[in-house]
């Protein structure tokens, strides 16, 4: 039985460069239509209700926006224990880290640590309200749509993984 992954773009479509994540998902959309083992999806948050959408599948490829003080457009890869902070501002929520420690806790079916990759343009601006990316950012696009199925194709195969048990 193939393994189910989720990649899942976050950002606010309204906020400059965060919303890098929605349009590299919508370019992979026609690039892995054939994939019935792979869900695309976008969502606004993260934390928890990112952690919730993760249960049931195998593996997770969240696609991001990040600002680390990197040149804006660098595309950064990094696994569940790389993941630097919460996406939300919120009081109320977590970062991805404890909430997929929480979940585990509840014993929901999340993807294992090394199963859960994150490609993150760096952005330039993600405080000013509008709906085109930095030109930077907007050149990054399909370099990050590659990282992603570079991602994909780096998962260990099933074979790989019986081999490892």
């Amino acid at each position: 039985m193939a393994k189910k992954t989720l990649i899942i773009g976050l950002g606010n479509p309204l906020v400059g460069d965060d919303g890098v994540g929605l349009r590299i998902v919508e370019e992979l959309k026609p690039l892995l239509a054939d994939r019935t083992d792979v869900e695309l999806a976008v969502d606004y948050w993260g934390g928890l209700r990112l952690m919730e959408r993760m249960i049931g599948y195998d593996r997770a490829i969240v696609v991001d926006a990040i600002q680390t003080g990197a040149a804006p457009g660098t595309i950064h890869r990094l696994t569940a224990e790389g993941i630097p902070t919460q996406r939300s501002a919120s009081a109320h929520d977590v970062n991805l880290s404890t909430a997929l420690e929480f979940g585990r806790r509840a014993e929901a079916r999340l993807p294992a640590n090394k199963n859960i990759r994150l490609v993150a343009v760096e952005a330039e601006d993600v405080l000013n309200f509008g709906e085109r990316f930095s030109p930077t950012v907007e050149a990054a696009v399909p370099l990050a749509v590659e990282a992603v199925l570079d991602a994909l194709a780096d998962f260990p195969s099933e074979d790989d993984e019986k081999e490892n048990c």
